[in-house]
C-alpha cells in the first residue's frame, strides 16, 4: 500500500525581551543556575505576574509579517500539569483568544519549488525551567529555573506538509522570518528556536487523517528531518503489520536515530485550562497595531523582488542572499562601501548601471568564494575572516585594473588565512599588482607561442579551445598578474601576423 505523510509543526520562538514575560527576571543564557530569576518565576505565595509589553509587541509584529489576524482581545490561561521544573504547578499560556489567529508562510524548497503553509495560530506563553540529571548521583536531579518565565511565542502550523523536506524548508523559512524581523536571535544551540513535529500517515489519497504522534524539542533542522523520516516509517510499519498507531508524545534520540515514547499524548482537556485570574484580558488597540506595522522592515520576499528588479539578479541568487538576514546585511555592507570607493550614490538613476554591475560582482564573490570558505570551515557569515570592507576593497582594486581575477582570488585567500595583515601589505609582499609593462607581457606571449606551435596551428584551423589554452599558459607564466582579456587580444593579433 502507498501512504501519505502528514506533518504539522509547533515552533517555540524565544522572544528577544530583556526581562521575562511576567517578571523582572533576567534572560541571559549560560548564567550560573538559578541566578536569572525572581519571586514571580519561582511562584512564591503572594506574587503577581505583570505582562511584558515588549512580548506583546513582538507577537503582533510576527502576526503582521504572516498576514494573520491580531486579536482585539487576548487572554492568558493556566495550563495545569505537574513537573519538577514548573514551580507554580501550572504554565501561563494561551488557549482561547490567542494573540495571533491564522496567517500564511510562503516557502521555497531547493530554490525553486514554492508552496504555502497555513498557520493555525501563534500564542504567547512562558517557558519552563530545566531538569539537570548529571552530577547529582543516581537518585537525585537538580532544577535550574533560569529559563522559567522566558517569553515564548508558539507558532502552530496546519497539518499541511507532506514530507520531511517540506517541513525542514518551512522551519528554515520561519527561522529566517523571526530573526529577520528582530523578534528572536534564532540560536538553536541555546534553545531559542525549538520545534515539535506532529506526524501521522494515512492511505494514499484518503482524506481522514491518521493517529498523530508528537516529537518534542527538536533543536536542529537535521534532527527534524531525521526524526520525521524515522517516525513516518515506524508508523507505516505498524499499520502494514495490522497494528495500531498509539497517540503519543515522543522524543528523538540522535545517537540511535530513533524516536522513543515519552508519554501518552495529552489533549487540552487533560490540562484543565482556565483563564488566569491574576491577568486581566488584554485589549489590542488599532494604534498599537499601526505602530508595529510602521516598524516592520522589508520582508525577505520583498527584498528578493527588489534584488531581481533593481539589480537584475537571478531569482536563485536573490533567494540565497535573503535566506538569512546576515547574508543580506553582509551584501549591503559590501555594496555600500564599494559605492563609497567609486563615489556612487545608491538610489540615483544616473548611477544605476554602475551599481548594478557592482551588485552582480559582489553576489558572485559571496555565493562563490566566500560561501565556499564559510562552508569549508563551518562558519556563519558573521564569523567571516574577511570583512565587508575588505571584500569591497578587493573588488574595487579589481575594477580599477590593479588586480586581475586570478590575483584578486589569491588576495582573497591570503586575507582569509592572514587575518592580521592588511591588503596593501599583502599586495606588496606577494607582488599581486597587474603587470603594466606591455613589453614584459609581449615577451611571455612570444615564448608561449614559440613553445606551442601545435596549439597555434589548431587555433588557426578553428579550434577555440586552443586559444584558451594559450591564454592559460601566459597567465600561468605571469603568475596571474597579466590581464587575461588583454593577453587574449594580443595572442590573436600575434597569430594573425604569422
Amino acid at each position: 500500500m502507498e501512504w501519505d505523510i502528514v506533518i504539522g509543526l509547533e515552533t517555540h520562538v524565544q522572544l528577544l525581551t530583556k526581562s521575562k514575560i511576567f517578571s523582572r527576571g533576567g534572560t541571559h543564557f549560560g548564567q550560573t543556575a538559578n541566578t536569572e530569576i525572581d519571586f514571580v518565576d519561582l511562584g512564591l505565595p503572594g506574587v503577581l505576574p505583570v505582562v511584558n509589553k515588549k512580548a506583546l509587541e513582538y507577537a503582533i509584529l510576527f502576526g503582521i509579517s504572516v498576514k494573520g489576524k491580531i486579536s482585539e482581545e487576548t487572554i492568558f490561561s493556566r495550563k495545569n500539569y505537574f513537573y519538577p521544573d514548573l514551580p507554580k504547578g501550572y504554565q501561563i499560556s494561551q488557549l482561547d483568544k490567542p494573540i495571533v489567529i491564522g496567517g500564511n508562510v510562503d516557502v521555497t524548497l531547493d530554490g525553486n519549488k514554492k508552496f504555502n503553509v497555513a498557520l493555525t495560530r501563534a500564542h504567547l506563553e512562558e517557558d519552563a525551567g530545566k531538569s539537570v540529571h548529571e552530577g547529582f548521583g543516581d537518585l537525585s536531579s537538580g532544577i535550574d529555573f533560569n529559563r522559567a518565565g522566558i517569553a515564548l511565542l508558539e507558532i502552530v502550523s496546519e497539518p499541511s506538509m507532506t514530507s520531511a523536506a517540506e517541513a525542514v524548508a518551512y522551519a528554515k523559512c520561519l527561522h529566517n522570518l523571526v530573526t529577520w524581523i528582530g523578534i528572536c536571535d534564532g540560536n538553536m544551540q541555546e534553545g531559542s528556536f525549538r520545534m515539535d513535529a506532529n506526524v501521522s500517515v494515512k492511505p494514499q489519497g484518503t482524506k481522514v487523517l491518521g493517529t498523530r504522534c508528537e516529537i518534542k524539542n527538536l533543536n536542529s533542522f537535521r534532527f527534524l528531518e531525521k526524526a520525521i523520516k524515522y517516525e513516518a516509517a515506524r508508523q507505516i510499519e505498524l499499520l502494514e503489520n495490522d497494528e495500531q498507531v498509539i497517540q503519543q508524545t515522543r522524543l528523538y534520540d540522535p545517537s540511535i536515530n530513533k524516536t522513543k515514547e515519552m508519554r501518552s499524548k495529552e489533549n487540552s482537556d487533560d490540562y484543565r485550562y482556565f483563564p488566569d485570574p491574576d491577568i486581566p484580558s488584554i485589549i489590542i488597540s488599532e494604534e498599537l497595531i499601526d505602530s508595529m506595522t510602521k516598524q516592520m522592515p522589508m520582508l525577505p520576499s520583498e527584498v528578493r523582488e527588489s534584488l531581481v528588479t533593481f539589480f537584475g539578479m537571478s531569482e536563485e541568487s536573490a533567494y540565497i542572499l535573503t535566506s538569512k538576514k546576515q547574508y543580506l546585511d553582509f551584501f549591503n555592507d559590501v555594496l555600500k562601501k564599494s559605492c563609497e570607493f567609486s563615489g556612487l550614490e545608491i538610489g540615483k538613476d544616473q548611477h544605476k548601471t554602475q551599481i548594478t554591475k557592482k551588485a552582480e560582482s559582489i553576489s558572485k564573490w559571496m555565493l562563490g568564494r566566500l560561501f565556499a570558505q564559510l562552508n569549508k570551515e563551518a562558519l556563519d557569515v558573521s564569523s567571516s575572516k574577511i570583512s565587508p570592507f575588505e571584500l569591497a576593497e578587493i573588488l574595487h582594486r579589481l575594477e580599477l585594473g590593479e588586480l586581475t581575477s586570478q590575483t584578486a582570488a589569491k588576495l582573497f585567500d591570503l586575507l582569509w588565512n592572514n587575518e592580521n595583515e592588511n591588503i596593501e601589505d599583502l599586495v606588496k609582499k606577494h607582488n599581486l599588482t597587474e603587470i603594466e609593462d606591455d613589453s614584459l607581457v609581449d615577451d611571455l606571449i612570444f615564448d608561449v607561442l614559440g613553445n606551442n606551435e601545435k596549439m597555434v596551428l589548431e587555433y588557426k584551423s578553428g579550434k577555440d579551445k586552443a586559444l584558451n589554452a594559450l591564454v592559460g599558459q601566459v597567465m600561468k607564466a605571469s603568475k596571474g598578474r597579466a590581464n587575461a582579456q588583454s593577453v587574449k587580444n594580443k595572442i590573436i593579433h600575434a597569430i594573425a601576423k604569422t
